[in-house]
């Protein structure tokens, strides 16, 4: 059975600019680079719209020309980073690699039900993304937000699977301990 289906391109800035853009924007935390993204997907879609064949929705569609948009600003973004060094210091380990008794995590004892707290968590969560590394906030949100495989990003980013794995594990130190100071008060 021919399922019919209409591409309305007239349509798409009316129905999808906004979705996309908040879509792109979380992940960049840029408004003019999430709009030239929006735009891009747009332009792409718009000269590839002969091809589109209706196995998904128009708006999954642009959804996925948009998150290949923002994995080809992180391609180039990341080439233009100089690579971090392993050996960078870190105080959150001991010698032996244990924690360290002041920066060790802590339960956090937040009510995740509660709306108001969870909006706060969301905008604290977005000031302290922003203050991660480049390389470090690329590759968070491309494991975190756009569920990418390790191999991937470490293809996509020519980095290798040690530093990737450095990368993710400094993300996760910096954000737990900015939203520890800037949420919870800890």
């Amino acid at each position: 059975m021919q399922i019919d289906f209409m591409i309305l391109p007239d349509l798409w800035v009316d129905r999808y600019a906004d979705m996309l853009y908040r879509y792109a924007f979380v992940r960049i935390n840029d408004n003019g680079i999430a709009e030239d993204i929006v735009q891009e997907t747009f332009l792409s879609a718009w000269r590839a719209k002969e091809t589109f064949k209706g196995q998904t929705s128009e708006k999954n569609w642009l959804y996925a020309i948009c998150k290949n948009k923002i994995i080809d600003y992180f391609r180039k973004k990341a080439g233009n980073i100089s690579k971090p060094a392993l050996a960078e210091e870190d105080n959150y380990f001991d010698e032996k690699e244990h924690w360290r008794e002041e920066p060790a995590p802590k339960a956090w004892g937040a009510n995740y039900q509660h709306k108001i707290e969870t909006k706060e968590f969301f905008s604290v969560f977005e000031l302290c993304k922003k203050k991660l590394k480049d390389t470090q906030q690329i590759v968070f949100v491309m494991k975190y937000m756009e569920d990418m495989e390790a191999d991937k990003i470490c293809e996509v980013l020519n980095i290798t699977p040690s530093n990737y794995w450095v990368l993710i594990h400094r993300s996760k130190l910096h954000l737990r301990s900015c939203l520890e100071k800037n949420w919870l008060k800890i």
